[in-house]
């Protein structure tokens, strides 16, 4: 679909990428959620945590609308999603959200990805994005690094940290000299980054905002061709639900953390 010809859509990033909205601190904070498929949904958890720290989400169903005006919102938060980071051909939303991402960036706007998000954000910043080495589906121990350790994303947060990953794509190092790794683990190298300099601009492999276990029976069910197509690496995916239940209380706990600190980053930004 061609969304520059959509009524309403708002493309006018190229013509002045130093815009800035106008800070006003006491205005609500608002995300615009950029959904990649109908069953990739934000979550449970991140609806949750949205309502704690009270910031109103727009859903933004990239795969069949237009993009509301983004410069109406605080922030871009970026979700998964089945396509591969240059499928633009099979996806054709992607060359327009890509479009979007360089002019957000371009602006130094506050943006948070995860997994297709985080991989879309660092393609935009220069990172290669290629197969990883194994895919990841399921829980594993992500480890931060020092500068992990001093991001402001990660106050409060221990290392290691449960990570809950659906993913076979990941950004590859090195990484371009502007990004910063901020966490790793066994099964990808780059489970999270960030830019120099620039604190609000965040990627996270992982996607703990579904790992209620309610959204991963959902997953299960939607994205069962892509589960079947994986390599058996000796674990069984149905009992995926169960494990959430087991690591759901710590990671409700860092994911709440981590989006308070998102938004503490997004309210400094603002001014």
């Amino acid at each position: 679909m061609d969304y520059s010809r959509c009524p309403g859509y708002f493309s006018p990033w190229e013509e002045d990428a130093n815009k800035q909205k106008p800070g006003h601190t006491d205005m609500p904070i608002s995300f615009l959620v950029v959904q990649h498929a109908d069953w990739e949904t934000p979550g449970k958890l991140l609806v949750q945590t949205a309502q704690q720290v009270d910031v109103r989400l727009e859903i933004a169903h990239i795969y069949r609308q237009s993009i509301p005006d983004p410069m109406a919102f605080d922030a871009l938060l970026l979700l998964g999603g089945p396509p591969n980071v240059h499928e633009e051909k099979r996806y054709p939303f992607l060359k327009e959200e890509k479009r979007l991402l360089k002019a957000w960036m371009a602006m130094n706007r506050p943006c948070l990805g995860f997994c297709l998000g985080h991989q879309l954000l660092a393609d935009s910043l220069g990172a290669a994005v290629e197969a990883n080495s194994q895919p990841s589906v399921g829980f594993t121990q992500g480890h931060l690094t020092h500068a992990g350790k001093e991001h402001p994303i990660f106050k409060g947060i221990s290392s290691p940290l449960s990570l809950f990953k659906w993913h076979a794509q990941a950004v590859q190092t090195p990484l371009p000299r502007d990004l910063v790794m901020l966490a790793t683990s066994g099964q990808c190298v780059v489970e999270a980054f960030s830019v120099v300099d620039r604190p609000h601009i965040i990627g996270l492999q992982c996607d703990n905002h579904a790992a209620h276990p309610d959204d991963i029976r959902s997953w299960l069910s939607h994205d069962g061709k892509w589960i079947d197509s994986l390599p058996d690496p000796g674990q069984s995916f149905s009992d995926l639900p169960r494990q959430a239940e087991l690591h759901y209380e710590t990671i409700q706990t860092d994911f709440t953390r981590i989006m308070n600190n998102f938004v503490t980053l997004v309210k400094n930004h603002r001014g």
